[in-house]
């Protein structure tokens, strides 16, 4: 049992009034205002997200339920379509020609509208464009070439050249040149200014600083950039065969029109393997040439 002396209980009511009277007396610690407006926002962009999403689920009309009641009707679908028609003569040659011809779709699209996306995205790119009339005005081009559909610009074709892949071509041409143009501005801003600047104060025109201080520079991205759209336009190529741009699409639509999905399944099949060489052969240079 501990006794306390008079002094020593004297001193200890001192300290815990001292302790009481600085505890009223400093003020509280205050809110760091940027981590409550960062929980703010990011509680008003989730209620937002959760807004929208509910907006685009009533919207679309979105029911699993319908799925899952006419499971039978794609049983019988897929039914159908097995087994594939095997037949060379009536299936496989003809759509292994179509095939080539998505093909040559796909490369003339991507590679002819090299020249036009190269000239627009130098306009395009604050630095170096030669005025902002010119900036605005190939902003404006490829903003009008990415947003019509490349299977709006083909039905457009179509009317003009005919049904056939030449009108495919054309249509890749002007979405492609959209695409492009705007990727390859983009790149171009982003890279190091100092060797255009460098050039700049020796007196160099605009063009020479364009082709010995940017382009050389971002020439490995341009390709890179060029290859993944060719293997998007080859897929466009197909879809625009659907509406009479020729290729396998052709044949595909044609297929289902006449309730032929054995053979319809023979053309897809030949089309995954056409996508998955492209795959390949794309991702082998974007290797080589990021060694």
């Amino acid at each position: 049992m501990s006794l306390h002396t008079p002094s020593s209980v004297k001193e200890q009511a001192v300290e815990s009034t001292t302790h009481i009277t600085a505890a009223k007396i400093a003020p509280a610690l205050p809110k760091d205002p940027h981590k409550t407006a960062r929980r703010t926002l990011w509680a008003t962009g989730i209620a937002v997200i959760a807004v929208l999403h509910y907006l685009a689920i009533t919207g679309t009309d979105f029911d699993p339920a319908l799925l899952v009641d006419g499971w039978r009707g794609m049983a019988r679908f897929i039914s159908d379509a097995f087994p594939p028609d095997l037949s060379w003569d009536k299936v496989i040659r003809p759509g292994l020609e179509a095939t080539l011809v998505t093909l040559w779709i796909g490369l003339l699209g991507t590679t002819l509208s090299i020249p036009t996306a190269l000239v627009l995205a130098v306009l395009a790119c604050r630095t170096t464009t030669p005025h902002p009339l010119a900036y605005q005005t190939a902003r404006s081009i490829l903003s009008f070439f990415r947003a019509v559909p490349d299977i709006v610009f083909a039905l457009i074709f179509v009317t003009a050249v005919g049904l056939g892949p030449f009108a495919g071509v054309l249509a890749l041409i002007c979405h492609n040149t959209g695409v492009m143009g705007k990727l390859w501005a983009e790149s171009l801003e982003e890279t190091d200014q100092g060797p255009q600047e460098a050039l700049s104060t020796t007196g160099a025109s605009r063009l020479q600083q364009l082709a010995h201080g940017s382009l050389p520079l971002v020439i490995p991205q341009f390709v890179g950039l060029l290859l993944y759209r060719f293997d998007v336009n080859v897929r466009s190529s197909l879809v625009l065969g659907l509406v009479g741009a020729g290729g396998i699409g052709l044949l595909i639509n044609q297929a289902i029109k006449s309730f032929q999905f054995d053979t319809m399944l023979t053309h897809i099949i030949i089309v995954l393997i056409l996508i998955i060489v492209v795959d390949q052969a794309s991702g082998f240079i974007r290797r080589k040439l990021a060694v």
